[in-house]
């Protein structure tokens, strides 16, 4: 009787490892084509191309900059990109994925295999390598809107430039920017005319300053717009206001200011 029980307990046992084994046995591969767009300084005579890279979905976070650094870890590690904090706030990992400027770290991967997904940098700019475009040029225009508060005097008490809640508000959906520079490089004023037209991001950023109750430079602020090139470029086209990853709105700013300009 004992030998009968003990038989029927080993039994058990292993028919309970054979339905773990099941549970735990590996998914069938989910493989997904990326297709990232390549170009190296080293080798200037050879001409940009798509390099095709296959990554199981299986083993591989949600996001394209997993995908990404999954490439450059695994398979090639010369592969060439910017990125930071991983949280959509840095904005270092901006790139053009599907056609779409947008920040790397915060584009799912389409989880549909039979469709590629093509990464390119940036457009419109000059490239250092692989994923990364020169920003030379965007942060100097961000410098020459002297992005900082400016005033003639300073609190009697020598504290705090108070500002009301009101005012306050007025920042909301300017402050937010992370000069990733999606919304620029996805205009098509400043693929023509980057080298005087100041773009969406700065001009926004321009305008965060203006409208700031705590600011006394607005007159000066305003001359540097009023010429033909610093702010008019702008046709109203909205591709700023539609690829921007933050979900703020350049266009309705940039027409801000063209109101405020109008009728000071």
């Amino acid at each position: 009787m004992m030998m009968s029980g003990l038989l029927k307990k080993n039994v058990g046992r292993a028919v309970f490892r054979r339905g773990l084994a099941s549970e735990v046995a590996p998914a069938a591969p989910k493989m997904k084509t990326f297709k990232i767009y390549r170009w190296s300084p080293d080798k200037p005579a050879e001409k940009p191309k798509l390099q095709e890279f296959q990554v199981d979905l299986n083993n591989c976070g949600p996001m394209i900059l997993d995908a990404l650094l999954k490439i450059k870890d695994e398979q090639d590690a010369t592969l060439t990109l910017r990125r930071s904090c991983r949280e959509g706030i840095c904005g270092s990992c901006a790139m053009n994925i599907g056609g779409r400027n947008t920040l790397a770290c915060l584009c799912k991967i389409d989880p549909d295999t039979s469709k590629q997904t093509k990464i390119y940098p940036l457009p419109h700019m000059y490239i250092v390598k692989d994923l990364v475009p020169d920003l030379t040029q965007f942060y100097q225009q961000y410098k020459s809107v002297q992005p900082y508060l400016q005033r003639k005097s300073v609190p009697e008490d020598g504290k705090e430039n108070l500002q009301s809640i009101a005012d306050r508000k007025k920042l909301d959906g300017l402050y937010e920017c992370i000069l990733c520079a999606c919304c620029s490089t996805a205009c098509p004023s400043y693929w023509w005319n980057q080298e005087q037209y100041l773009g969406p991001a700065v001009l926004m950023q321009a305008y965060r300053w203006l409208v700031d109750s705590r600011d006394q430079a607005s007159t000066m602020r305003k001359e540097m717009l009023q010429n033909s090139m610093s702010l008019y470029r702008c046709h109203t086209i909205m591709n700023c206001t539609r690829t921007c990853p933050k979900g703020l709105n350049p266009g309705k700013a940039i027409a801000e200011i063209k109101k405020a300009l109008a009728t000071d």
